[in-house]
Parts: structure tokens; sequence; C-alpha cells
């Protein structure tokens, strides 16, 4: 994982939804009917595109190796995932007509279950459920193994600790370096890289492929609150499987126990709530090196977290 400043996409929604039009005219051989938003952030955007007889997503992104690690990353979850992920349909790197990498793939059914109404004032029953389905078909996905960790593309560490720790001091260092990161920041990251030798002390899981950005944003759910599938990956990788789980407790997806369901049915290592603090506060650090700004709403219960179980040890 490169650390430092990315170049962001520089494509508004309304220039944006006629790339997205184009590529898939020229891709799919059909006129679209119309193009709507749906969503994206400093390096993508994506667009519903829809003709008569059906509708997919284009995905517009900042470069083309995005497009190339997007791709195939959904490849290989869509072979592991017992639930839909999107398929993709087609590839494009820029040029004249089409001035961003951009892929083309299926519409997954439903809405996110971060906007979900039926599930978020659901039952207990209801949310139990959707933990259970969630964590189901994520541990199946964890069943497909390699023999090395790191990038899917190219996993070469024997050992998870040969990749992440000169990552994780990376984006120690760089956060140091960035006026973006005030002091109290800092110190939570120094600290915790102090007991760095006592919080993964275990041995790490066997390389196991993980989604890298499974959070509630990523997960769809269909009008009864049912998981209809998991899209957008983010640095999936072969790693140590419970560098999946961070994920879990960012935004809201605390309301619905989703590590609880995990480790109630796959185990856990008997640092894990050690270890999910440091990963979850090392990803946000990261992500806000890359795009230069920090969102405070979401790092402020990460240092809180890191400082409280530091003082344990």
């Amino acid at each position: 994982m490169k650390i430092g400043r990315s170049e962001c996409i520089g494509t508004d929604r309304r220039t944006g939804a006629g790339i997205a039009a184009t590529a898939a005219r020229e891709a799919l051989k059909v006129a679209p009917r119309k193009v709507d938003y749906l969503g994206g952030g400093s390096f993508g955007r994506a667009f519903g595109v829809s003709f008569d007889g059906g509708e997919i997503v284009v995905k517009l992104l900042a470069d083309s190796a995005m497009m190339r690690k997007e791709t195939h990353d959904l490849g290989l979850l869509g072979s592991a995932c017992p639930l839909p992920v999107p398929k993709v349909l087609f590839c494009r790197e820029s040029d004249e007509s089409v001035p961003v990498a951009c892929y083309g793939m299926e519409r997954i059914d439903g809405k996110s279950a971060l906007t979900s109404l039926s599930l978020q004032l659901g039952s207990k029953a209801k949310k139990k459920r959707f933990a259970d389905e969630v964590t189901t078909a994520l541990h199946a996905i964890h069943g497909v193994t390699a023999d090395k960790y790191g990038d899917t593309m190219s996993p070469k560490y024997g050992d998870w600790h040969d990749f992440y720790r000169p990552f994780a001091e990376s984006v120690l260092t760089s956060a140091k370096q960035d006026r973006i990161f005030d002091r109290a920041i800092i110190d939570a990251m120094s600290a915790a890289m102090d007991v760095y030798d006592i919080i993964f002390a275990e041995k790490a899981s066997a390389p196991c492929l993980i989604h890298g950005d499974l959070n509630v944003a990523n997960i769809m759910v269909d009008k009864k609150g049912s998981v209809s599938g998991f899209i957008d990956p983010l640095n999936s990788m072969y790693a140590d499987r419970e560098y999946d789980l961070f994920q879990f407790r960012n935004l809201w997806g605390e309301r619905f126990k989703l590590v609880d369901s995990y480790v109630s049915k796959y185990g856990a290592s008997e640092m894990m709530e050690y270890k999910l603090a440091f990963y979850g506060l090392w990803n946000e650090a990261w992500c806000s090196i890359k795009v230069g700004y920090v969102i405070q709403p979401i790092m402020k219960p990460l240092v809180k977290s890191i400082k409280a179980l530091c003082a344990k040890l």
C-alpha cells in the first residue's frame, strides 16, 4: 500500500455522467436512457447507467492502476463469496473520448446497509440475521488462502509482519511530518507503536483473501434487510484475517455486532481487540495522508480506543 498523497479524480458529477454514458455505449453497443450519480469519494465516482433491458454501474477512477486492481479483486472475491459481488463487464483505459480510466459492472440490487431504514429500525432478530449473513459470507472469502502475504496481484511476504510492520512504521513517520495531524493523534499512534510487539505477539493467521473495506456502506441489502451482496473492495490482499474485521466497527457497524458474530462462530486471537484498534487507527491515518485531510468524527473514536487499550498494557 503506497503512502503519500494520491492523485484525486478531477471529474465532477455532470462531466462524469457523460463519460460513463460514453463508456457504456461504446462497450455494450447500446444507447443509455438515463445516468444517475450513485456516489464516490476522492478517487472514484460511480454512476448507474440505464438502458432498455437493464442497468449497469460504471465506475470512473483516478488512474489505470486502480482500475486494474479493483477489477482483479472483484473477480477473486466473486469466485469465493456465496453472496453476489459485482461481475466486471468491461474495462477501459483513458483516451480522447473517455478521459479517465473506468470499468463497467453488474449492479447489485438493493441499497447500502448504511442507509437502509428497514435494517436500522429493525428488530434484534433482524439485525442478528443480517450479521450472520455477512459474517458467514466473509468467512467463505477468508477460506481462500495463499502461500504468501501481500497484495492479491503479487503476494510475496513469508510473514505477515514482514509486510505490515514496515507499512505501519512508514504511516507513523509520514503522519509526524504531515501538518494535517494534531498532537493527540501522533501521541496515540506513537504509544501504540511502542507496544507493537506486545499487541502482535501471537502468530497471524495463514494468508487469506480479505475484502479490505467491508463496512456497512459496502454491504447491500434488499427491502427486507437481507444481504444482497458486497461491493467496493479496497486494498484486497492475502492477510491476517483479523485485518478484515476492524471495518465492521466503522460508521455504525457496531449496531449489528458484526465482530461479535464473526468471533462467536470462527474464533479470534487473544489480542484481537488491541489488533483491531491498531489496524483501524492506522488505516484511517493512511487514508488521511492519501486525501490530505482528517475526518475527525471517524478519527477521534479510534484515537480514544487505542489510548484506552494501550493504558492497560
